[in-house]
């Protein structure tokens, strides 16, 4: 916008130059050879005056003026007979001719032809031209320079504005913008910050209301599953204690789903600002807390890509990449077979780090893959246990507020499995990191 506004300005003021200085320069040029041609044609007719009276004393100061008209001007005066005596005014390209017919009784008798070169005055011209485009020239620059310093005047507040909005994209509620500039963006700054000031209020409301959802649904979930413990102990029927471990698996579902909801809540909140994270040290960190579990069934989990060993900053979100990983893990551990592998890689492309989960499970269809990330979706895994179906719902969520994505491919070379392939923006390194 500051480009269009610089641009429109000396726009402007070029037409504004063109329309004063463009005629000014014509109307010189045509007056200085308006009085070239004048006092070339007053020469050459008192000459043929002179010509045309005959006597000797006439004829001898015709002599003396063509003589003294060589010597004090770069032009020539020429005697034509009479059939050159043909009235004329001619600029050439570097002379102009004019000729004077001589009269005598009414006859012409002759003419005077006078060549005045032009040289000079094409000099004086292009120096009037010249100096005018400087000046213009001069002019423009200026209005460059002044049209620079008021467009980011003007365009101050809107850049103030984008940049709040910048910063609520990434999750910082506290932006305000100053009050500044013309009437149309000052109410436009108040009615944003009066919009940020309730969605603050908002997201706030919502925090607490996520924290008070989670005490008061997890505390009588885990109350019931500790009462159906104490009543599977005391129990002998085989029936009844079927009923009751029956009973316990749907309040651990119920627990699990109650537990994805909130997350989900909290991720769609996107209470906490993108900032730049160690995705290596922090893939690390996840899998050593998963191994075990992987271990119990012969699971190996590798680590590789050429920046496994580095350490690539991502930009997330605080604790947004720990559920990511704890989700993604926890699907592939649910379909890998006994005495599987689980790989995982990290790359830098361009501006952006690849996470990649390869899994050697069943895989998915591509209408399993379109519906994977879809809530309360549960695919087919492989240990009898049966997900919430919030769990990469809750992946692709986070993710998004963090500006990355997340897709789901087919195991490479043919092979049986999953890919699950996440790409972060990556983040400026840190000096001396």
């Amino acid at each position: 916008m500051i480009r269009q506004l610089i641009v429109s300005y000396v726009l402007l003021v070029a037409v504004a130059l063109a329309a004063f200085t463009v005629p000014v320069a014509f109307t010189l040029t045509a007056q200085l050879r308006g009085d070239t041609e004048q006092s070339v044609r007053r020469e050459a007719t008192t000459m043929a005056l002179l010509l045309g009276h005959g006597d000797p004393a006439s004829r001898a100061a015709l002599d003396r003026m063509t003589e003294a008209y060589a010597a004090e001007t770069p032009g020539r005066a020429d005697v034509l007979p009479a059939s050159g005596a043909t009235v004329s005014t001619h600029w050439g390209g570097e002379s102009l001719q004019v000729t004077a017919p001589a009269r005598r009784d009414g006859r012409v008798v002759g003419a005077v032809r006078i060549t005045y070169p032009t040289k000079e005055l094409t000099k004086r011209l292009w120096r009037i031209w010249g100096f005018r485009a400087f000046l213009a020239f001069g002019v423009l620059a200026v209005a460059a320079g002044i049209g620079a310093v008021v467009a980011r005047r003007l365009t101050r507040p809107l850049r103030q504005l984008n940049d709040m909005a910048s910063r609520f994209s990434d999750g910082d509620l506290t932006a305000r913008s100053p009050v500044t500039g013309p009437h149309e963006t000052q109410t436009l700054a108040r009615t944003l910050n009066q919009a940020g000031e309730r969605l603050d209020t908002l997201i706030a409301s919502q925090r607490i209301f996520v924290a008070d959802a989670s005490h008061q649904l997890r505390t009588p979930l885990t109350a019931l599953r500790l009462s159906l413990d104490n009543i599977a102990d005391g129990v002998d029927d085989d029936v009844v204690r079927e009923d009751v471990e029956q009973a316990t698996a749907e309040v651990v579902r119920m627990s699990r789903l109650v537990n994805g909801l909130l997350v989900l809540a909290r991720a769609e909140a996107k209470v906490t600002a993108a900032e730049p994270l160690p995705l290596a040290d922090i893939v690390r960190e996840r899998l050593s807390v998963w191994r075990p579990a992987a271990d119990e069934r012969g699971v190996t989990i590798a680590l590789g890509g050429s920046d496994a060993d580095g350490r690539p900053l991502v930009l997330a979100s605080p604790g947004h990449l720990d559920q990511v990983l704890d989700n993604v893990l926890s699907n592939a551990l649910e379909v890998s077979p006994d005495g599987g592998t689980i790989t995982v890689r990290i790359e830098t492309r361009g501006d952006e780090v690849v996470l990649s989960l390869l899994d050697e499970g069943p895989g998915m269809s591509d209408a399993e893959k379109s519906r994977a990330f879809d809530r309360f979706w549960r695919g087919q895994g492989l240990t009898g246990r049966s997900g919430s179906g919030l769990g990469l719902a809750v992946v692709r969520q986070l993710l998004s507020d963090d500006g990355g994505s997340v897709a789901l491919r087919d195991a490479p070379g043919g092979r049986t499995g999953l890919c699950v392939e996440i790409r972060l923006r990556a983040a400026a390194q840190r000096a001396g990191g």
